[in-house]
């Protein structure tokens, strides 16, 4: 059995940024205009040439470079597929799909690798902003902008994160920034539960509500997770998404100091493929709490994924 002793993570980590690279030029390199796309659950869960083209080049890679290691990837998926104890590669080819195919800039490769089904390496590349970020497990988070666009003599500009240099404490859900996404599936119970907490979370005090500061959709969970790792937003609550949408971001999540916990209240340890997902930024106080605070809001209602 490989462990992570017998794993270079500092070469699996150049490997994955120099096929995120590649793969955004074939990203950026396509109009989704011409584009013809299919659906893989309804209208909302589009699937286009890109995607599959995408993670062709990344599967091609990286089982050349890495051929013992398994790989999981969202378009090359069957019902059944587990996340097992070796190591694997966890992509997502491009994540943001519906953002990428209306043009809109808010979409990523997602390149994550798992040993014992946890997060080990993350990179997450957002080729229309030239916004690399990477995480090694015990070697922190990093923002790279513009090494692509030839910044700083083609080093771009490095950030560690989180981006405040000071993260200030989580006070309450009431001065929180929130993420959210509505999802492809748009009716049943896990439907009324996401909108009813989305309508607790904006709800004003007198109302019973928590009264947040507002919610975000970047329309990509990877992204999501890495604005939440940058401190850009408080918190971040998903259900519905897979192994590949989390497995790079949450890597760089834990890296910048912040902690997932499960959607569904009571779990505090979520497993990579539990498709349930609480994702709180880095601080000095306040997490747990947070997370306490949010299992309020989502009360008795119970999302619910076949994984």
């Amino acid at each position: 059995m490989t462990t992570m002793a017998d794993l270079n993570l500092q070469e699996i980590h150049n490997t994955l940024i120099s096929v995120a690279h590649e793969a955004g030029r074939m990203i950026l390199s396509a109009n989704p205009s011409d584009i013809s796309t299919g659906t893989k659950l309804n209208s909302a869960d589009i699937v286009t040439e890109t995607d599959k083209a995408v993670e062709a080049l990344v599967s091609s890679r990286l089982s050349k470079a890495y051929p013992s290691f398994a790989f999981i990837g969202e378009e090359t998926y069957k019902p059944g597929m587990q996340v097992t104890t070796a190591p694997t590669f966890i992509v997502d080819p491009i994540d943001g799909t519906t953002n990428f195919v209306h043009g809109f800039p808010s979409a990523c490769i997602s390149l994550g690798f798992a040993v014992d089904r946890r997060p080990a390496v993350g990179v997450v590349y957002n080729p229309y902003l030239d916004q690399l970020y990477t995480a090694i497990r015990g070697k922190g988070a990093y923002l790279t902008h513009g090494a692509v666009w030839g910044l700083e003599g083609g080093k771009g500009y490095k950030y560690k994160l989180p981006l405040a240099k000071n993260p200030q404490p989580l006070l309450g859900l009431n001065t929180s920034l929130v993420a959210i996404e509505w999802g492809s599936s748009r009716d049943g119970v896990n439907y009324e539960v996401k909108t009813d907490v989305f309508k607790k979370l904006c709800a004003s005090k007198e109302s019973g509500g928590a009264m947040v500061h507002s919610l975000r959709s970047m329309g990509s969970a990877a992204l999501n997770l890495c604005a939440v790792a940058a401190g850009q937003l408080d918190s971040y609550w998903e259900g519905g998404c897979w192994a590949w949408d989390v497995c790079a971001g949450w890597a760089i999540l834990t890296e910048a100091g912040g902690i997932m916990a499960g959607g569904n209240p009571g779990v505090w340890e979520p497993k990579i493929d539990e498709r349930k997902y609480l994702a709180v930024r880095g601080a000095p106080s306040g997490q747990e709490g947070i997370v306490e605070e949010f299992w309020k809001v989502v009360g008795e209602g119970r999302m619910e994924y076949e994984s």
